[in-house]
């Protein structure tokens, strides 16, 4: 497998980096630091607040909790999974061992889309 980083690529490392540090947090465990700005300024309800706790559960296998927690947290997943997946889809490739044999011939491979093995139209 050969891997060309690019910079875009930063943004898919990251996301693939958060939904790690999330899935290994606790989400019984309270006190932890928050980035939250609505819960550290104490204004109460932030419908943000459950989705790390959601994504928490999610990978713990506790489903019922994790919709508790935040119903968008499993599409939340879903999606920054996918787009990482389509950040990195196009560079990476996956290389085959070249063979000894050579490939058999029997015919039915057609050499071009519009013809036949001697290049004439099969519709002619």
């Amino acid at each position: 497998m050969v891997f060309n980083f690019k910079r875009f690529h930063l943004e898919a490392f990251f996301w693939i980096a958060a939904i790690g540090t999330l899935a290994l947090t606790d989400p019984l465990k309270e006190g932890h630091a928050s980035l939250c700005l609505i819960k550290n300024t104490g204004l109460g309800f932030c419908p943000g607040c459950g989705l790390g706790h959601s994504i928490s559960w999610l990978f713990r296998g506790n489903i019922a909790a994790s919709i508790q927690s935040h119903p968008l947290g499993i599409p939340a997943v879903i999606i920054l999974l996918m787009r990482s997946y389509k950040l990195l889809k196009n560079d990476i490739y996956y290389t085959r061992q070249k063979s000894t044999n050579p490939p058999k011939n029997d015919g039915t491979n057609l050499q071009n889309d519009a013809g036949g093995r001697d290049g004439r139209s099969l519709l002619s």
